[in-house]
């Protein structure tokens, strides 16, 4: 089994950054794809960035040029750099890793950008 915790979310004002990390621990394999979806209220969980064992990644169209996806394959740990945010960026921010066994999901964290 693998367990994803996350942290670094919290209250921002418009304009402002945080930076979100998930640390994987447990039963990992060599290769996966590590990413973060959000889901706001009423809303459907949405796809943010992800990022493969070979550092491609790919970005949703709404945070291209402002979020930032890294990781760190020593520490298993995924970050998740937000700049210029936006109070449509306010939702829950889950964690993911997906391997050949399947998919892996963090407790989420909340993240709001509010004056």
């Amino acid at each position: 089994q693998v367990q994803l915790v996350e942290s670094g979310g919290g209250l921002v004002q418009p304009g402002g950054s945080l930076r979100l990390s998930c640390a994987a621990s447990g039963s990992i394999f060599s290769i996966y794809t590590m990413g973060w979806y959000r889901q706001a209220p009423g809303k459907q969980r949405e796809l943010v960035a992800r990022i493969t064992s070979g550092s491609r990644t790919n970005y949703a169209e709404s945070v291209k040029g402002r979020f930032t996806i890294s990781r760190d394959n020593a520490k298993n740990t995924v970050y998740l750099q937000m700049n210029s945010l936006k109070p449509e960026d306010t939702a829950v921010y889950y964690c993911n890793l997906g391997d050949v066994r399947g998919s892996y999901w963090g407790q989420g964290t909340q993240v709001t950008v509010s004056s």
